[in-house]
């Protein structure tokens, strides 16, 4: 089939913007979700790239929405800083660039590498299965650990949860799950792990957007899916937005195993994937 359904394009927008900012592995979902209910998705069609790189970019832009007063602040922060006068919000910008660069080596220097894993079946749903460990790791992090604001960081400590997000590139495996287990670590609380956690995202996913933008223009978009690919991406774009904000008021109203119950859906799920397939 090579083009398939706005139905089944529409799915996986709505799955894209859910998994990508829940810590439940939206590269493992993408996996075993279509393979499991048969939808008709050729991954070798033209259209495939340039419809999971709208998907990104409408990702992306749901978190700018929702977080730019902090980069409207980070920002403002660099600017104030340019004389030499440090303060807390440039402090915090080059933070998230330095936590933002182990990802994105290991992606560049192990892209081909890893994209061999993307379309097997068994690897995402055993990550996937590692993940759902990953998070009770993290609630037991949380209560082992000092309860701190992202003014606790130390540059050490964002290099950790940098390293942590490259864990991503494997299905199965949530960047937002292994950053957020990597700031309870670090001894930051929910709130600010969850906070960390989505402003680091937005820079990398947005990259991975931005770097197929070549590739989009080289191939296009097959005419006749062209509005479809759009509101799939604005779909995205919208359910990426809602999960931001519904997991910002869950990590600020829970003190203790906030992580619990994705932990149970990713061991629960990854063990049914496998048993299924």
């Amino acid at each position: 089939m090579s083009e398939p359904s706005s139905l089944h394009l529409f799915l996986m927008a709505i799955l894209q913007g859910v998994t990508e900012l829940f810590p439940i592995s939206s590269l493992g979902h993408s996996v075993l979700v279509p393979a499991m209910l048969h939808w008709p998705l050729n991954r070798d069609a033209p259209w495939f790239l340039p419809f999971i790189v709208v998907l990104h970019l409408g990702t992306a832009t749901a978190l700018l929405a929702y977080f730019w007063r902090d980069w409207w602040q980070l920002l403002n922060g660099l600017w104030r800083a340019r004389g030499g006068a440090g303060n807390a919000e440039a402090r915090l910008f080059w933070m998230l660039v330095a936590g933002t660069i182990p990802a994105g080596l290991i992606g560049l220097a192990l892209h081909h590498q890893i994209s061999r894993l993307f379309g097997l079946f068994w690897v995402a749903g055993i990550f996937l299965m590692v993940n759902g460990l990953m998070l009770l790791l993290g609630d037991t992090l949380k209560r082992r650990t000092p309860n701190g604001g992202l003014d606790s960081l130390t540059w050490g400590k964002v290099l950790a949860i940098g390293l942590a997000q490259s864990l991503a590139l494997i299905p199965g495996l949530s960047r937002s799950g292994a950053t957020l287990v990597a700031g309870l670590g670090a001894g930051l609380d929910y709130a600010a792990s969850a906070r960390f956690s989505f402003l680091l995202a937005t820079p990398i996913i947005a990259a991975a957007g931005v770097l197929e933008v070549p590739k989009l223009l080289h191939h296009g978009i097959p005419g006749g899916l062209v509005h479809v690919i759009v509101l799939a991406g604005l779909l995205a774009g919208i359910f990426a937005w809602l999960s931001t904000w519904f997991l910002m008021r869950w990590f600020s109203g829970h003190e203790v195993s906030a992580l619990r119950p994705y932990a149970i859906y990713c061991l629960a799920f990854g063990a049914l994937a496998l048993w299924v397939g």
